[in-house]
């Protein structure tokens, strides 16, 4: 199974189950159907940003303890610094 495929077939089944629990097909208490269940996209949705926003921020503070990825970033930036100062463009 490709990534793709397990991708799609774990989407499918969440928003299964959140159709369910939002149809009221499965049986909750008045309070959690009418109080959370219409809020919980909203929740994955922010709650997956901030995971994303950490997993960014993780990266960029440990970027340094990869040697080999920082200097072949920097190798990369001075080929383009170059390149951009043979076609006339002022880089700093």
């Amino acid at each position: 199974m490709t990534r793709a495929q397990q991708t799609i077939s774990i989407a499918l089944l969440v928003s299964s189950l959140y159709l369910s629990l939002y149809l009221e097909l499965v049986p909750l208490p008045a309070l959690v159907q009418t109080a959370i269940v219409p809020v919980l996209p909203f929740w994955a949705l922010v709650s997956f940003g901030a995971w994303v926003l950490f997993r960014l921020g993780w990266g960029m503070l440990t970027f340094r303890d990869t040697p080999e990825a920082y200097k072949e970033l920097m190798e990369e930036i001075k080929l383009a610094q170059a390149d951009l100062r043979a076609k006339g463009v002022s880089v700093d």
